[in-house]
């Protein structure tokens, strides 16, 4: 059997204002041709499938043409709900849906009622594991104890094992969080406090690390880390949450997201992962490409030199994060970059020169025997060091000419 495994859509998600429907439709589009072409049988979504819980008209337009699109290539679908989701709106008539190949799973009362698909060697289970808040899971099944996401996805995915051990065959399990490969000595840590989010600091940062700038808080209580080991059990484990690929173990794996969704995932790249499960087990996994409709580039340097430098030419139609480095931050600064660069959407100001630490009161600094002075070592406190230029100068002595005159005649 042959599983595609993706993640993270983010139907209706805003880019710096811009809409990305047009270029998440363009990246689905792509998935479905890897479809057609691998030939592949079951597509695994592993939840925020929408980017809001309350999706407009277009998106809900945008995933059903995908959906239709994946049937039409000959693949099933199964699809859970993530943080992002609302689960009733997404599980909005699955039953119905269910009857054409489309398993959408948003309850977590049904976590250990696979979808199973057959294949030439056997059924194939599909657990579909919806993100689910602990205080919810505790008020739905009263012998849940579970205080933190680690908690309540170990008490689900032990109902997934002993459905599982029932039924034998393969399985492939699907969940949205964050997932990390504790060491051993940092799993002991965790378990003798007795919770899988209190493992050592190191694992923590190295989590971090490997995910800078993606959506790491899924909980309103912080940091809610889940072991690897939480998921033993199933040939395959296919993860959403996190925006880049990863991949925890071989069984277990992120795909990330198929479209950048800020710039500090601009140099990930964007795919997902074709599974194949032979008669034993997980056979090979092999990472697909997907198209990146607009690069996200970011660029540092001076306004003149960006403006002007035919260096940055290959970037004119990227969407671009601009770093300006000149010493006073330039006035209009973006209006002036997109006419070179039409899709800049953000601008940050860095001065490449930073005045040193004066320890001295401000009053003592801008000690002054003129109003032109004065001004002068103002404008050198807020702006790093850097006084009036010469045109300010002239138009600052001017205003001041001006005020003297008409207090005199006053």
């Amino acid at each position: 059997m042959r599983i595609l495994h993706t993640s993270d859509w983010h139907i209706g998600r805003s880019f710096h204002g811009n809409s990305t429907l047009p270029a998440i439709a363009q990246v689905l589009d792509a998935l479905v041709q890897h479809v057609r072409s691998q030939q592949v049988d079951v597509v695994a979504v592993a939840g925020d499938v929408f980017d809001t819980t309350t999706p407009s008209v277009e998106a809900y337009e945008t995933l059903s043409q995908a959906l239709a699109r994946l049937r039409d290539a000959g693949a099933r679908v199964v699809l859970t709900s993530g943080n992002h989701d609302s689960a009733t709106r997404l599980g909005f008539q699955s039953q119905f849906a269910a009857l054409g190949g489309i398993h959408v799973i948003t309850r977590a009362d049904r976590a250990d009622r696979p979808v199973t698909i057959d294949d030439e060697h056997g059924p194939v289970h599909f657990y579909g594991i919806p993100y689910t808040e602990p205080i919810l899971l505790r008020r739905e099944f009263p012998d849940c104890a579970a205080r933190s996401h680690a908690e309540a996805l170990d008490f689900l995915m032990q109902r997934v094992r002993r459905d599982l051990s029932e039924r034998g065959g393969r399985s492939v399990a699907l969940a949205h969080c964050f997932a990390v490969a504790f060491r051993h000595d940092e799993q002991d840590a965790a378990e003798s406090i007795g919770r899988a989010d209190a493992g050592s600091a190191s694992a923590v940062r190295r989590s971090e690390e490997q995910t800078v700038g993606l959506e790491r808080d899924i909980t309103s209580g912080g940091l809610d880390l889940v072991p690897v080991q939480v998921f033993d059990g199933p040939d395959y484990v296919a993860l959403g949450h996190l925006h880049g690929r990863s991949t925890l173990s071989p069984r277990v794996r992120y795909s990330g997201a198929p479209l950048h969704y800020s710039f500090s995932e601009g140099f990930k790249p964007r795919g997902a992962w074709l599974v194949e499960l032979g008669a034993a087990g997980l056979q090979e996994v092999t990472w697909l490409d997907l198209p990146v409709p607009r690069r996200l580039s970011t660029l540092e340097a001076s306004l003149d030199e960006l403006m002007q430098g035919p260096e940055y030419a290959d970037h004119e139609g990227d969407w671009v994060s601009a770093v300006l480095t000149d010493e006073v931050r330039p006035i209009d600064a973006m209006r002036k970059l997109q006419q070179r660069f039409p899709h800049c959407a953000r601008v940050d100001h860095r001065p490449a020169r930073i005045a040193p630490d004066d320890a001295r009161r401000y009053g003592d600094r801008v000690q002054a025997k003129s109003d032109p002075e004065l001004i002068d070592g103002f404008l050198r406190h807020v702006r790093n060091g850097v006084g009036a230029t010469d045109f300010e100068l002239e138009v600052l002595n001017d205003v001041l000419e001006s005020l003297t005159a008409r207090e005199a005649t006053a």
